[in-house]
């Protein structure tokens, strides 16, 4: 027995339809939402331990998509970690990100660290799949204006498509003792520059995109004025997302994607065009 998380994500929703033939059972918070791939569907939240047991009982292998951004998602995902244990799961595949760890500089990227240890510790086997930022989700940091704002410099980043992502869980999920105890880099095929990021996400969706550099400071207070109302973790996140591709942190490109899936990693162009 397969379960996944996340089922009525990009992510998690495209394993689920990959996996049809295997009938998954879909664990998710909204039941009206969850693909029909022919599988039972359970209701749990990350934050509900007891459901989150009862969910995943008699699960030989759980993909743990991780949870929305929160303040609080560390605990959701030990609380996960932790039902996976007490329902006698023996195989978790988690979505963390490129150097995750304590010290990354992608803040939200410590919070994968720290699920990532509770995975370690907690006599689970394992993969880890560690993605870069999603391709598909970079046309979306421009504003009303096509503006992509940022303390980025001329730093690169190599985003992977999220089907990509998903191509790969399918397969370790599909023989996950082949993958046990692995950590996968995902990444796309190029490492690009803010700028190249906009120029060609612009010219793949038809319309006028551009990246314009910002200082650290100006960051934070343009961030500040359109969202009066986020918590300081919110903005930490948002400004370390550039400054994650300013030091080097997200340039670095793996061949992981194509080594599991025998297929190359998506490009830009492929991500965001109608064949996707």
């Amino acid at each position: 027995m397969i379960a996944i998380t996340g089922a009525t994500g990009a992510v998690g929703g495209r394993v689920a339809h990959l996996l049809a033939d295997l009938a998954p059972r879909l664990v998710v918070r909204d039941p009206s939402r969850a693909p029909d791939v022919g599988g039972e569907v359970r209701t749990a939240s990350y934050d509900d331990r007891a459901a989150a047991v009862s969910a995943l009982d008699g699960v030989a292998t759980l993909l743990l998509v991780s949870g929305s951004e929160s303040a609080d998602r560390r605990a959701q995902h030990r609380t996960m970690v932790d039902a996976a244990v007490a329902a006698g799961v023996g195989h978790v595949v988690y979505t963390s990100f490129v150097g995750a760890g304590p010290d990354a500089t992608f803040t939200l990227g410590r919070d994968h660290g720290d699920t990532e240890q509770a995975i370690r510790e907690s006599g689970l086997a394992f993969t880890l799949l560690r993605d870069n930022f999603y391709l598909d989700v970079l046309p979306y940091f421009a504003d009303a204006n096509g503006v992509i704002r940022g303390p980025a410099g001329s730093g690169r980043i190599a985003a992977v498509a999220r089907a990509d992502v998903a191509d790969v869980a399918a397969v370790v999920l599909r023989e996950p003792e082949a993958h046990a105890g692995v950590t996968y880099d995902l990444t796309g095929p190029e490492s690009l520059t803010m700028t190249d990021v906009a120029a060609r996400a612009g010219a793949a969706l038809g319309r006028d995109l551009r990246y314009e550099e910002e200082t650290l400071e100006e960051a934070y207070a343009s961030r500040r004025a359109a969202y009066p109302d986020a918590a300081d973790w919110q903005l930490d996140a948002w400004v370390s997302t550039y400054t994650a591709v300013a030091d080097g942190s997200v340039a670095g490109i793996s061949g992981d994607v194509e080594r599991v899936t025998a297929h190359p990693a998506r490009t830009l162009e492929q991500t965001l065009g109608p064949a996707r």
